[in-house]
């Protein structure tokens, strides 16, 4: 099966797309929501704005370092969907807390010694809320769908979430404070409601005992990832991919404010094509590969994205317009400009080469372990994005606090798309090596 619309259809995939994409539409509403809010209404530095959105990063990326030992775990011996309402309940007493924030920032009622720690409070408590969701939307799919199907879906989710990044960046840049503050609890009730549709998946081991020490536990789980050569490589390849991402997130914000003179809107406008790029990949994978789990197209996609990199960074340093009356440039005033389409259709294309990549490399991790070990493997896969992540966000706010130009940031991606590539070609010459399937 190489087209996937007609699981959209079926209830034993429509219930759980529907909720993993308002939970993405709800994190990224949020979050940009209150980013936004922090850089272009509070802070008036490159550096400190590169710094908190560094920061904001790296909250929502740690609980994933902490807990997803854990959160495989359970996902692997309890019953997922049961997990997935509890989770989802838990969003809707999150999403007050973050309420409560923006609506003290809105209002401007103690905003660096209340809304700010309330806003990112409620930032991290959706990394743990993330944590505990993010290996079973992937590793749920095995059991609900057919072995030629699993790839259709991934592609699917992986579209899914980016657009609903997309309209979550878009709500999050539009919208006014108090119009988000209600946005998110609204998504987080709607997908409680929606969460209760999912069918069963019930655990398929026998295991019951979780181990809750984290350090021991996120050992074992990396010492589990590590001895599968397909699963250590896809891994890799996608936590590489994943820091580049949080490279990226991190300075198009501070990036169009400061180089491209740009207002908020604008930065979701390019936060939107990275989003939509992703989304357009993850789909178009699926039609190339026919529905065949494959890394054969993985490298040469990461490098086409490198090289879109350097087109992208060569781009913003040919950038030398400013508004006339000063100021920032609205999205009327930025698209009217020489470069700005080629510009949002070269960071389209960085994105589209991107979900080409790693869509592939998601389906490895649910199909080359045992059914009752794929939470895991997913789990596996997001403490090791999720360390490269922070660090990525590390490194982003290091070079601007160096004082390392914006444009400048951009190309320490490419060591990292080398590196991607070398990886997705060592996945694809052990997939070769694997013997044959039996029916």
């Amino acid at each position: 099966m190489t087209t996937s619309t007609h699981l959209l259809r079926q209830r034993r995939f429509a219930p759980l797309f529907v909720t993993q994409l308002l939970n993405a539409l709800n994190d990224n509403l949020y979050k940009n929501a209150m980013v936004l809010f922090v850089v272009y209404q509070v802070y008036n530095s490159p550096e400190t704005e590169t710094f908190i959105s560094g920061v904001a990063t790296a909250v929502f990326v740690l609980p994933f370092v902490l807990f997803s030992a854990t959160a495989g775990q359970l996902a692997d011996m309890r019953d997922k969907a049961k997990i997935i309402r509890w989770i989802k309940f838990a969003e809707i007493i999150i999403m007050s807390v973050g309420a409560t924030g923006l609506v003290l920032a809105a209002r401007g009622v103690q905003i660096e010694a209340l809304a700010i720690p309330l806003l990112f409070t409620a930032l991290f408590a959706m990394g743990v809320h993330s944590t505990f969701f993010g290996p079973i939307k992937y590793a749920i799919l095995p059991q609900h769908l057919r072995k030629d199907e699993v790839l259709a879906g991934t592609g699917l989710v992986e579209a899914g979430t980016y657009v609903a990044i997309l309209v979550g960046m878009m709500l999050g840049g539009a919208l006014p404070i108090m119009a988000s503050t209600i946005g998110v609890i609204v998504i987080a009730l709607v997908g409680y409601l929606v969460c209760r549709w999912v069918p069963a998946a019930p655990a398929e081991t026998a295991e019951t005992k979780v181990d809750w020490n984290p350090w021991r536990a996120s050992k074992s789980l990396m010492s589990f990832s590590m001895n599968n050569p397909e699963l250590r490589y896809s891994v890799l390849a996608i936590s590489y991919f994943w820091t580049i991402a949080a490279i990226l997130s991190v300075q198009f914000i501070p990036l169009a404010k400061n180089v491209l003179l740009a207002d908020k809107q604008v930065a979701a406008v390019m936060l939107v094509a990275f989003s939509a790029g992703i989304a357009i990949g993850s789909v178009s994978i699926n039609a190339l590969l026919k529905g065949d789990i494959s890394a054969r197209y993985s490298a040469a996609s990461v490098l086409v994205m490198g090289g879109l990199l350097v087109t992208f960074y060569l781009l913003c340093r040919s950038w030398n317009l400013a508004p006339a009356g000063g100021g920032l440039f609205s999205v009327g005033e930025f698209l009217a400009q020489p470069l700005a389409l080629v510009l949002i259709a070269n960071l389209l294309l960085i994105a589209v080469a991107g979900g080409m990549f790693v869509v592939p490399l998601y389906a490895f991790l649910t199909t080359r372990v045992a059914v009752n070990q794929a939470s895991r493997s997913v789990a596996a896969n997001n403490l090791i994005s999720s360390v490269f992540m922070v660090m990525g966000a590390v490194v982003a706010g290091a070079l601007g606090f160096l004082g390392i130009p914006l444009a400048e940031q951009l190309l320490a991606s490419l060591i990292l798309c080398a590196i991607s590539a070398a990886t997705a070609r060592k996945l694809h010459a052990t997939e070769a090596g694997r013997a044959p399937e039996v029916p």
